[in-house]
């Protein structure tokens, strides 16, 4: 599915539940870790994509391919610094779709350097920001709700 037809385009309201019942998977949610506290409440999911959508300096871009919502990535400020995110419903997983749509987000966010952090067991991910250029220039622990714990995280860089 590299090959695949992705889109990416402006996030609209349409898009929030396909990216809520992506943050239902458990096994996104462990790999993510740095997650929402609970990730089934409705009312604080919108809450907090009501700021995002509503907050011009965040870049917000819907993944779309072969018509369907597959995911999401942004680009927001945190700790002061432009960092990346993204998150891509887990049947699409292993397909290349992650790679390909912030290899595509990153020829229009220009910033640089441009941060992305993932926990240290995230290996898909660890791939995916390699891949786009990413290289590892530091370490950090954050509390992670998805695990209850703290956890080991990457920073990654891309100049």
């Amino acid at each position: 599915m590299s090959n695949c037809n992705l889109i990416l385009r402006n996030v609209v309201e349409d898009d929030l539940p396909v990216f809520f019942k992506h943050q239902q998977n458990l096994e996104a949610n462990y790999l993510a870790a740095f997650t929402s506290k609970d990730p089934s409440d409705w009312d604080s999911f919108i809450l907090h994509w009501n700021k995002i959508l509503t907050n011009k300096d965040i870049i917000k871009q819907t993944i779309i391919v072969e018509n369907n919502v597959v995911g999401h990535v942004l680009c927001f400020e945190q700790f002061g610094e432009s960092e990346v995110s993204y998150w891509i419903g887990n049947e699409y997983w292993g397909k290349g779709i992650a790679t390909k749509a912030l290899q595509e987000f990153l020829k229009h966010v220009t910033i640089r350097p441009l941060y992305a952090r993932a926990a240290k067991d995230n290996v898909g991910s660890l791939k995916v920001l390699k891949r786009c250029g990413f290289t590892i220039t530091g370490e950090d622990i954050g509390f992670s709700n998805a695990r209850n714990k703290d956890v080991q995280e990457f920073i990654l860089t891309l100049n």
